[in-house]
């Protein structure tokens, strides 16, 4: 996985989807003094039965603040899409944009777009909308008479720095950060912290689930990837 850029951002859909995949990487890269700065579509309000939307959405956004906070990430924005029905399109490719432009990322990661998890499971219509709405924003981005409205609000500019994106979780990796013990431990943590979510999930303590998952998440492509743990993404350059 290249690692000569400084500045990276993750975009994804839902409250907890970095912390089903991406947060190992993300804890090596800060503790290498990268900044991540992560941007999540919606507030997560759909994703709990037992709470309505508006008390939902409140406790999954402090969540992910907390959850950003264990791997070292210190800034995260929210969009207003809603959980559920986020729609692939040129609003979401806008607001996507307006970001990139102001916060002029080297990488980009988001989280699986495609049609299944595998083959097996089918993915859900926020991941494939905002993953692939992310492939575009970040041609959207460098151009500067799409969403030229945007570059006249505080000396914005275009931004066609991006030079890769990153998607974890893919049916097809091709490249792989190795994360050490520190980083696992980390994206323990991160996953953790989304107690009310985990618990809604399963009767399962929530530590003892976050385990579970991240250590499965990185030992999954060991094999391929010199018998490490390591977290695996489709790099797309730019």
């Amino acid at each position: 996985m290249p690692d000569d850029w400084q500045r990276a951002l993750a975009v994804v859909a839902h409250p907890d989807d970095l912390e089903y995949g991406a947060a190992a990487a993300v804890a090596a890269w800060t503790a290498a003094g990268k900044e991540v700065t992560y941007l999540i579509a919606s507030r997560g309000e759909a994703g709990i039965d037992a709470l309505p939307p508006a008390e939902c959405a409140r406790v999954r956004e402090a969540e992910q603040y907390a959850s950003a906070r264990a791997v070292g990430v210190h800034e995260v924005e929210f969009l207003d899409h809603r959980d559920g029905v986020i729609e692939e399109g040129v609003p979401l490719r806008r607001d996507i944009t307006a970001v990139l432009r102001a916060r002029r990322p080297e990488l980009v990661v988001t989280i699986n777009h495609m049609d299944t998890w595998g083959g097996l499971g089918w993915n859900t219509p926020d991941h494939r909308a905002v993953g692939r709405a992310v492939l575009d924003a970040v041609g959207d981005a460098g151009n500067r008479w799409i969403f030229p409205e945007q570059l006249t609000d505080d000396g914005a500019e275009p931004w066609g720095g991006v030079r890769w994106v990153a998607v974890a979780g893919t049916d097809a990796p091709t490249h792989a950060v190795h994360v050490e013990d520190a980083a696992v431990e980390a994206a323990v943590a991160s996953l953790s912290a989304h107690h009310a979510y985990i618990t809604g999930l399963t009767d399962e303590p929530p530590a003892a689930y976050a385990r579970s998952v991240v250590h499965q998440g990185v030992e999954m492509r060991a094999a391929r990837f010199d018998g490490r743990r390591c977290v695996f993404f489709q790099l797309f350059p730019r």
